[in-house]
């Protein structure tokens, strides 16, 4: 457990909100404007803001998985996959009173001991600035909240070390994962 020790200390506060700026999580992506130097320019000071309420509009969900290339999916099975999700995570840049979904995660769970993260997704405007691993940061610190403490996922092979370099490993057990799918 000492991956966990290193990131989640009994003593850290996790918010209990709905909506928690990147400012109030300890702020470690780059890349983001500062309201001030918006002011400047004129701009709308804006702000990241990541948020686990449910009411997330499924076309702009869509939106930004067809950003990233994903394939459709059903927006009924999207819809019921949000509606059964132990944690569902968005983040959104905040301009005034324009909010735009720029992230998306959401994890499964027994409710106990054990959750698995799914649809991790950050628009490509975003990426490269350390928000995906503000969402991952987010979304771990809740399910610690939570007090899950397995937490796994699944890749593909480009992302891989985005996840090794938050502390995800294959197996130490070297037990494999086992599939079954329909004929």
């Amino acid at each position: 457990m000492g991956f966990w020790k290193t990131w989640f200390s009994t003593s850290e506060a996790v918010a209990t909100t709905k909506t928690t700026s990147l400012e109030e999580m300890g702020r470690e992506a780059t890349g983001t404007p500062s309201p001030s130097n918006n002011a400047s320019t004129g701009r709308s000071a804006e702000r990241i803001v990541f948020s686990t309420e449910r009411d997330i509009d499924l076309y702009e969900l869509e939106e930004l998985c067809d950003a990233v290339g994903w394939s459709r999916r059903p927006l009924r099975k999207v819809k019921k996959a949000i509606e059964h999700s132990f944690l569902v995570a968005s983040m959104w840049q905040v301009r005034g009173n324009k909010k735009r979904l720029i992230g998306f995660a959401r994890a499964t769970s027994d409710h106990a001991f054990n959750a698995t993260i799914w649809d991790v997704v950050v628009h490509p405007d975003f990426q490269g600035r350390g928000l995906g691993k503000s969402l991952m940061k987010y979304v771990l610190k809740k399910l610690r909240s939570e007090e899950i403490s397995n937490v796994t996922l699944f890749a593909d092979p480009h992302v891989v070390d985005f996840y090794r370099s938050l502390g995800f490993m294959s197996d130490p057990e070297g037990i494999k994962g086992m599939f079954w799918y329909p004929h």
